[in-house]
Parts: C-alpha cells; sequence; structure tokens
C-alpha cells in the first residue's frame, strides 16, 4: 500500500490551497455574519477548472481521481465548511445525477454551465416529514400529455436562494415505495417553484438554506433524469460517494481547529511555559492530531476504493460516520484549550463547533451510519 501522494496530486493540492487562501479566506467573515454564500465565486472557480473536477474533459472537468477530490474538500472544509459544502453540493449532488444518467441534451444545457460556474445547482430531497426516510416522500410528479406537473415541499434545500435549477425528486408512483420515486430538473422561474423562506440556522451561516415548495409545477418529460421513471434507487446508490466529500471536508474542519488550538497552546503562557508543554493540554493536542490523521486515512481509503472500482458502502458511511465526530471531539477541545478566548466571536472557534455538530445530523445522521454498516455487516 502506497500513502504517498502522486506528483499531480500534490501540485493540484499546492495550488488549490493557495487559491483558497487568496480568494476564500478574505471572504469567510462577511459571508458568515451576513448568512450570504458568495456567488461571485462560482464563475470565477469554473473559469480556473475548479468546479466539477472529476467530470471529464470534454465537458470541462479535469478528470481526476477521488482521491484528488477529497483533497479539494478538506481544503475546502479547512477554510470556511458553510461555503464549502455550498460548493460542494453543486459539484456533487446538484449536477452527478444528470452526469450518471442524463440525456447528452441535460449534460449540454445543465452540466456544462455548472462545471463553468455560469449555471448554479440545487438538490432539493428532505422533506418535513421525510428525512432519512425518503418513502415518507410526500412531494408527487402527476403525468399528463404534456410531461408532469409537481406539488410538494421540500425543506433544508442548499443554495435553491440563487441557483438557476434544482434536481427534485418526486413520487410518480406511490404504491411501488422507493422504485416509485423519480428525479427531475426544475429550472429556476418555473410558474409554481416557490421560495417560501430562507431558513436562518445555527451553524453553516454562509450556506444559504431554503423551504421550497412546488404548486401545479409543470416540467417537460425531457427534464426527467434517467429517462425513466423510478430510477431513484439506481441515482442516489451512484450519488453515495458524496459521503466520502462530506468526511473529507469536516476532516479540513477539524485540522484548522486542531492548527488553531495549536498555535495558541505554543504561544499562551502560563506557570512559566507554554501551556503546550503541560500534559493536560499537550495530551489533548496529542488525541487530536491522532484522530485527525485516522479520519483522514479512513476517508483515503474509501476514495480509493472508488478509484479502483470497488463497492466501497462501507467505507463510505465509516468514513463520514468517524470523520464527522471527530471534528466536533476536535473542534470543543479547540475551545477548550483557549479557555475563555474559545467564545470569542472574533476567533473562529464556535463557528467550527457549529459547524461540526451539523455533519453528525446532516447528510445522513451518525445513527443512519451505524444502520448502513451494520447492514454491510451483515447484522440486519
Amino acid at each position: 500500500m502506497d500513502f504517498e501522494l502522486s506528483e499531480r496530486q500534490k501540485m493540484f493540492e499546492d495550488a488549490f490551497h493557495a487559491f483558497c487562501e487568496k480568494e476564500v479566506v478574505p471572504l469567510v467573515d462577511e459571508c458568515e455574519e451576513k448568512e450570504k454564500f458568495p456567488v461571485e465565486l462560482m464563475p470565477k472557480m469554473g473559469k480556473l477548472g475548479y468546479l466539477g473536477i472529476t467530470y471529464p474533459e470534454q465537458y470541462g472537468g479535469a478528470g481526476v481521481d477521488k482521491i484528488t477530490d477529497t483533497i479539494y474538500c478538506e481544503e475546502l472544509g479547512y477554510v470556511c465548511l458553510g461555503i464549502g459544502r455550498s460548493i460542494m453540493g453543486h459539484c456533487c449532488t446538484g449536477t452527478r445525477p444528470i452526469y450518471l444518467f442524463g440525456t447528452e441534451e441535460q449534460k449540454q444545457i445543465y452540466l456544462v454551465p455548472a462545471i463553468k460556474g455560469i449555471k448554479k445547482s440545487c438538490f432539493a430531497l428532505t422533506e418535513p416529514n421525510a428525512g432519512s426516510d425518503n418513502r415518507a416522500m410526500e412531494t408527487k410528479a402527476k403525468r399528463d400529455a404534456n410531461g408532469y406537473i409537481i406539488n410538494g415541499t421540500k425543506v433544508w434545500a442548499s443554495n435553491a436562494t440563487f441557483c438557476d435549477y434544482a434536481i427534485v425528486p418526486a413520487y410518480t408512483d406511490t404504491s411501488q415505495g422507493y422504485r416509485g420515486i423519480s428525479l427531475f430538473i426544475v429550472d429556476k422561474g418555473t410558474p409554481g417553484f416557490n421560495i417560501v423562506r430562507k431558513i436562518r440556522k445555527e451553524s453553516l451561516h454562509s450556506m444559504e438554506t431554503t423551504e421550497l415548495s412546488f404548486e401545479d409545477c409543470r416540467v417537460p418529460e425531457k427534464n426527467l433524469i434517467g429517462e425513466k421513471e423510478g430510477a431513484f434507487l439506481t441515482i442516489m446508490g451512484a450519488i453515495d460517494i458524496a459521503r466520502v466529500d462530506v468526511g473529507a471536508a469536516v476532516t479540513g474542519l477539524a485540522q484548522a481547529a486542531y492548527d488553531t488550538a495549536l498555535n495558541y497552546a505554543k504561544q499562551r503562557v502560563a506557570f512559566g511555559r507554554p501551556i503546550g508543554q503541560h500534559q493536560a493540554i499537550g495530551f489533548k493536542l496529542v488525541d487530536m492530531a491522532t484522530e485527525i490523521e485516522a479520519a483522514r486515512l479512513l476517508v483515503r481509503k474509501a476514495a480509493w476504493l472508488v478509484d479502483i472500482g470497488q463497492n466501497s458502502t462501507r467505507l463510505d458511511s465509516m468514513c463520514k460516520l468517524f470523520a464527522s465526530e471527530v471534528a466536533v471531539r476536535v473542534a470543543r477541545e479547540a475551545v477548550q484549550i483557549h479557555g475563555g478566548y474559545g467564545f470569542d466571536s472574533e476567533l473562529p472557534l464556535m463557528r467550527y463547533l457549529r459547524d461540526a455538530l451539523t455533519y453528525t445530523v446532516g447528510e445522513g445522521t451518525s445513527e443512519m451510519q451505524r444502520r448502513i454498516i451494520m447492514r454491510e455487516l451483515g447484522l440486519r
């Protein structure tokens, strides 16, 4: 087993880190305060090839491997998880179903402009009564001679405030359970596509999240993804690897919290020496560093399995579960190490903790990840 990054991966890591430091870091404080995503980043990233990096060059991507993609996600999580997750959602759930199962026409109309940063995407799955259990979805798409008419409500739809289109799952046949759910591309501005409210959150302030309603929203048949009804299970199975992205992003957050705490522990003096030299603090930092390293290795193994074409469901859930819980522990200890300064709003420590807590719930709760891993271990 070779744990060394390739020269191409190292070059990408250095270049993208420099981009984030120059273009993203200066935006973070204002975006977090105003609870706004910096939309101006999208065309800038698209022009430099930093959107949809895993997609083939024929569509404007860079054709990189999944391990490189985890480097990308970790860098975004390091600078700001809110901004990073908005970008990652656009690059994955907002575009991947179209790339994997869309028609060539759909790819040219939606995927190519999304990779260029010209069009922004949204994936609207969760509903008021349907979170982990998608079978409880109440949104329906009724077929008629001219296409489909969608009615229903979605919540926690990220990027919807500024998106150009949303990917919307809806039942086309409730009698078939999961197999009766289909996916549609719904253009922003379509009559009946309504933003009900922007949801104010205690975390991920720079990730705009909304409640949507669809009221007799008419969608043409050509906007059905997969060219047939009931492709939801196949499509969702293919984008399960989004959990690897989340694992990488929260590992980046954990690294940022650790670096902040380590630097402080080297500078803050108590009882005649830096507090990091006191065993009570030093041991905390040792445990934090160890868990971050373990999380990163788990994420990269899951990515490696994707790259070699092996089923990675178990590792996908393991890396998301472990890395998200590590991020919470590391962020919590970073606050503790800073003492009273941990609550200073001019420092990012409470942002790290709030944002880390989001992903023991978001993108599949820790409990759901354990349920999936139980199944993969043959325990249910």
